[in-house]
């Protein structure tokens, strides 16, 4: 068995532990580098339109840097005087196709001044707040920091195993099962960007 299996088998054991609500992962997750994954109970996923997978995260991701900024800060949005954006956050855009019309969600450029590269499409600010607070009442998080005897490279090595042993349904990247059904409700926010482009006001 290699390294990057042993660890692999470690980082699966801990993010396959529902985790912490948000509200207390703000004070649980540290600054430092690791995976991550979110998971949510059986209500969250029938609400993503998903068909459920006990024991197994909706997302696995990574920082290479800072949990507590990655997770928290850009997916979450947790600090309320830093205004959520959807458009910088690939998490945050797959939650939202999926809840296009459960929560009425229309996608828009991601900055509005300059509308290019809809498929990394934004939402309006009641939308991201809607979306923030679906988030925080249905999502959970664990994380696995990463060993001192584990470098970058290596970290980024034990996320696609674990991301290949699992088959999360919201990861897109080195994911051998991603979904179709993600990929066209994405699609459908970029056409809403695309067309809020043309048009100069929202899609209704």
């Amino acid at each position: 068995m290699t390294i990057i299996e042993e660890h692999a088998i470690q980082a699966r054991i801990t993010l396959s532990a529902v985790g912490w609500v948000i509200s207390d992962a703000a004070t649980m997750v540290g600054s430092v580098p690791g995976l991550y994954s979110i998971h949510a109970a059986q209500d969250g996923w029938a609400e993503l339109g998903l068909d459920y997978r006990a024991g197994i995260p909706l997302y696995v991701g990574k920082s290479e840097s800072n949990l507590a900024h990655r997770e928290l800060g850009q997916h979450f949005a947790i600090n309320p005087a830093v205004p959520s954006r959807t458009g910088g956050s690939t998490v945050r855009r797959s939650f939202a196709a999926l809840l296009r019309e459960p929560l009425g969600l229309r996608g828009v450029p991601r900055n509005k001044d300059n509308p290019e590269r809809f498929a990394n499409f934004g939402l309006e600010p009641d939308g991201d707040h809607l979306l923030t607070q679906w988030m925080h009442e249905h999502l959970t998080l664990a994380v696995w920091p990463m060993p001192n005897n584990v470098d970058i490279k290596q970290l980024g090595a034990v996320e696609i195993d674990v991301i290949k042993y699992w088959v999360p349904p919201l990861n897109i990247k080195d994911n051998p099962g991603r979904l179709r059904h993600l990929r066209v409700a994405r699609a459908q926010l970029a056409a809403d960007a695309r067309a809020w482009a043309s048009r100069g006001h929202p899609v209704l």
